[in-house]
Parts: C-alpha cells; structure tokens; sequence
C-alpha cells in the first residue's frame, strides 16, 4: 500500500465512523443538525449571511455508505455559510488557485498584496480566518486548505474556489479531512458534474449539493485528533516506502552487477582441475597468433605492457590467469564516414546512436556504397561493439544476428574474439570492475576512451570449459534480474 493510498484509507474510514468509537452521551448528528440550523437562521435574521433556497431531500441512491446510527447525512450547504462576494476597492491580499500547495494543502508563506485597481476579475469572494477554501476547477488537483492566518490587508480568494464557513457545531478540521476524503473526491471530480474540456471543473450549486456524513461535535473532535495522530506515522511510512521503492528499483540491477562479478571471479561455478589452467590456454592463443602473423593472416602487434602486481583488482582461482583482451582479441576502430556521404543504399553504417545491448536501432538507418577497402570494418556474428566516445561511453552490444550486411563508422570498436568463448568476454566487459575502467579512463574533455585502453582491459582467463560452464550458468540467472524490474 503505498502512503497515499494509506493515507485515504484513514480518511475514509474516519468519515465512515470507523476510526473512533460512537458514544451515546454525546447526542446525535441529527440534534446537532437542529442546531446549526437554529443558528443559521439567527443570522439570516441579523442579515449576516443570505438566506438559502430550500434544499432537496437526500435520496437513498445519492447516499454512497452507511453511517452509525447517531450520525446524519446533510448536504453542505446547509452546514456551511460564506461571506459573499465584493469588487476590491482597496488593496488586498489575493488567494488564488496557486496559493495553495497542494501536497500539504496549506497556504503559501507569501502574500500576494494587489493594489485593486489591478485585481483580476476573479479576485470578488471574501474570505475569513478560520474559512475551507476548495478549489472548483480541476478538483482532482486537490488544492484544498484551511485560511490559517491574519493577512496585512483583506484577503480575497478566486471565485475558482468554494468558501466554507463553519458554525459553532462543525469542525472546520473536520470538515477539511472530509473534503480531502476518496468519497468526496469521487463526487467532485464525477464526469457529470465536470465542466469544460480545457479547465474542467464542478459547478458551485453540484459543489454544495455534496453530502456530508455529521457526527456529534465531540466525536467530531475525536476524529480529527486521531486523524492527526495517525497522519505524521504516515508521514514516517512515506519516507520509509520511498526507501523501499528505491531499493526495489535498484536490486535487479545491482543484482545483475553482483552475479556478474562472482561470475568473474570464479565463484559463480566450481573448478574442475581436469579442465586445464588459463594458463595453458593462454599459451595455446599465443601460439596460434604467432602461427598466423608467419602465414600474414594477421599483423604483428606491438606487445602489451606487463600487469603490475597493483593493477590486478581481486584474487583469482589458482587456475586462471590475468590477461589483457589485446592478448585474446582482436580490436579496431571503425571507418571515418563522412556523413555528408551518406546514402540511402548500400551497406548499413553502425553509429554509437544505431545500437543498445539489446540489439540495432532502426530509427534513422544510413547507408554508405561499399567496396573492399571496407573490408575489414564489416561486422559478423559474435563480434562485441563498444562505444568509445560521448555521453554512452562504455556502451556495448553481442551481436547475435545479422540481417544484412553491416560496418562500423570510428567511433565505435569491434572486438573480434576467436580464441577463447566470445560470450564470456562480453560479460567481463558488462561486469563493474570493466566498466570501472571505462568510466575512469575517459578524456575529460570529450568523453573519449582511447584504443590502448580498451585493449588493456583485465581479462581473468578460465579454461574454455569453464568459461561456457559460467557462461550457461549466467544465460539461467540473469533473466531471473529483468523479471525483477
């Protein structure tokens, strides 16, 4: 449940008589109702207030729930009187529908003084200390409050607001909680008592026709002091939730970054001494390079740097061994297409705005005409592509499929990885401790990470029957994250 939802769920069972107890020493709502009546009247004599029309009888079908027995349903303009309307003639203070803050349904701490010959046309009805002001138009906006404050000069409120005065037998407290109430939200924002389309709003007849459940005034003044007892452990709840709401948000996520992290340090699955050492794998990739770069397959690179013993971020089985991915991969950069070039035929052209790690974008699609000098930036499947410049710096893709042919522009590598498992290259690339690197390595000036920093990137090496072993075993748990968001 969340606060608001708890919140309305005090409120509708205070004015349903459910949240405190009914005591019969206290009268009934039907005695009170005389009262009012009585001193309603007292002051139509006084010429105070305007008399009223008669009022329709309360039907059973407008009734929307049962109340105690002692209690009695009233529509509210006979329980509530306003002061009338008048044209500023002198300056005054201007309440308005954005004098309310409609969070805390309080007031604004600063007055808005108007001089009256520049008072909006709205600005006629007068108000008192002590009044309920409930904003008309758009009433789901809930801009709804007690006028709680002397003012320097008269106040004035718009005529987009009812005025509600109380007599002596109604808490204005709890007239205002009433108001706020999910019944009378429902009855003021009902689409057949809404008008207009831009600015819908109730009309103040429909508005004062409302029902209001009465009790006896003191039950009255049990109920707002439970109501405000219970509202500021609401308020603690709120705080409390958002924390939750937060870490929910969070957890798939961090989830995913924690499984990844054991994956890569090899405590996501057992070591299995008759699967060999990274070590004896990494010779082997040595190996096969040299035997190619002999048959000029592939071109000699210049050697990588040493890991220092302080470069090596955590501990590792025995069995692995620290590499590079410059060691395991092969990396280039992507072809300096000119965009004044492109076309809307020929071979697809990757930018850093055409993919995600879910796959390839095809909002804008550009294409430029292909020969064999872009041989070499061609993609295939199996291949990663990272980001290398902007504000998606870090981003990746595994690529999966192919639909046509396709190549890189530069600000995007291609890392080619043949030797060992592609998959879990990838996944160390997605892990924190890469994309630590990534983000700490980039220029500070446009975001850029260079070529000799992705090829350095630290690579804990299993052996091949390990890396598909974590590999399946990442496949099972990481879709298990996304069902969590």
């Amino acid at each position: 449940m969340t606060p608001e939802q708890l919140k309305a769920s005090i409120l509708q069972y205070a004015i349903q008589g459910k949240l405190v107890e009914q005591r019969a020493e206290e009268g009934t709502g039907e005695e009170l109702y005389q009262q009012i009546q009585a001193e309603k009247q007292r002051l139509i004599q006084e010429k105070k207030i305007k008399k009223e029309k008669p009022l329709a009888e309360i039907s059973e079908d407008e009734i929307p729930f049962d109340i105690p027995e002692n209690w009695k349903w009233c529509r509210l303009s006979s329980l509530t009187y306003n002061w009338g309307q008048k044209t500023p003639d002198k300056t005054f203070c201007y309440i308005d529908v954005g004098s309310i803050n409609n969070i805390s349904h309080t007031l604004n701490i600063e007055n808005t003084v108007v001089e009256a010959k520049d008072a909006s046309s709205r600005a006629k009805k007068i108000v008192q200390k002590g009044d309920v002001i409930f904003a008309t138009i758009r009433p789901y906006l809930k801009n709804i409050c007690i006028i709680d404050r002397d003012f320097p000069y008269e106040p004035i409120v718009s005529t987009a607001f009812a005025v509600m005065h109380c007599p002596k037998g109604l808490l204005n407290k709890y007239l205002y909680y009433y108001l706020l109430s999910p019944t009378f939200m429902r009855f003021a924002n009902a689409s057949d008592k809404s008008k207009g389309v831009a600015y819908p709003a109730i009309g103040e007849k429909d508005f004062f026709n409302g029902l209001i459940a009465l009790p006896p005034l003191a039950e009255q003044k049990r109920i707002v002091a439970k109501i405000e007892e219970l509202l500021p452990l609401v308020d603690r709840y709120a705080v409390a939730y958002e924390k939750l709401e937060q870490f929910n948000a969070k957890f798939p996520e961090d989830m995913k970054k924690s499984i990844l992290q054991y994956a890569i340090q090899g405590k996501l699955v057992e070591q299995r001494p008759e699967e060999g050492t990274g070590e004896e794998l990494y010779q082997q990739i040595q190996t096969e390079k040299q035997r190619l770069i002999k048959e000029g397959k592939i071109k000699k690179e210049k050697p990588l740097p040493e890991i220092a013993e302080d470069e090596i971020p955590f501990d590792i089985p025995e069995n692995w061994k620290w590499v590079q991915l410059g060691d395991l991969a092969s990396i280039n950069g992507g072809f300096a297409f000119k965009s004044t070039n492109y076309t809307t035929e020929g071979v697809r052209v990757i930018r850093i705005s055409d993919f995600n790690e879910t796959g390839f974008v095809n909002d804008k699609i550009v294409r430029y005409p292909y020969d064999d000098s872009l041989s070499q930036y061609v993609l295939d499947v199996k291949n990663i592509l990272l980001c290398m410049t902007g504000g998606t710096v870090g981003k990746s893709l595994f690529i999966t499929k192919l639909d046509e042919k396709m190549v890189v522009n530069q600000r995007v590598a291609t890392i080619k990885v043949e030797s060992v498992l592609p998959e879990y290259v990838y996944q160390v690339i997605l892990a924190p401790i890469t994309q630590k690197v990534i983000q700490d390595s980039k220029n500070s000036t446009n975001d850029n990470i260079s070529m000799d920093t992705i090829k350095s990137f630290l690579i804990p090496l299993p052996p091949l029957a390990e890396q598909k072993r974590i590999v399946a075993k990442l496949e099972e748990i990481l879709p298990l994250c996304e069902r969590l968001k």
